[in-house]
């Protein structure tokens, strides 16, 4: 597996500070990313949730690293049980009433190269789903909850 981390950008047809709100307030988070206990957009804070595909499941554990309101989220990402460390950064750039996101997922070559699961295909098909769809439609479709 090479070390190129995997990235994707996107513009989504909403402002900046309705994006970040979808980041960061698990209520939003659940309707088109992971239903987690608990979340705080706190450098230190610690959130895990049960994610895989197929009969398979594997316990993510995240640890928030970098936040800077309105600009960027980062954490790390990794495995119960299993080796390696990733790490996931949310970037968001203001372009007028839309925002150009960019998420960066470093690391990947660090789980075990001997498991499927982890192959970095799969994060780059996992992720075009979870950004380009979910969090796109959730952004474009869904009414603004205050």
């Amino acid at each position: 597996m090479s070390n190129q981390p995997f990235v994707i950008e996107r513009i989504f047809d909403a402002p900046v500070e309705r994006v970040w709100k979808a980041l960061t307030d698990k209520e939003q988070m659940k309707q088109w990313y992971f239903d987690l206990a608990e979340f705080k957009p706190e450098p230190g804070f610690e959130f895990s949730f049960e994610g895989g595909k197929d009969d398979r499941s594997y316990l993510h554990l995240c640890k928030i690293t970098d936040v800077i309101p309105l600009k960027k989220l980062r954490y790390s990402w990794r495995y119960q049980g299993y080796d390696g460390i990733s790490f996931v950064t949310f970037e968001l750039f203001g372009e007028g009433s839309k925002t150009r996101l960019i998420l960066t997922h470093e690391g990947l070559e660090t789980f075990p190269y001997n498991n499927p699961d982890f192959a970095k295909e799969n994060f780059a098909q996992g992720w075009s789903h979870i950004i380009g769809i979910s969090l796109k439609e959730f952004l474009e479709n869904t009414a603004v909850k205050k």
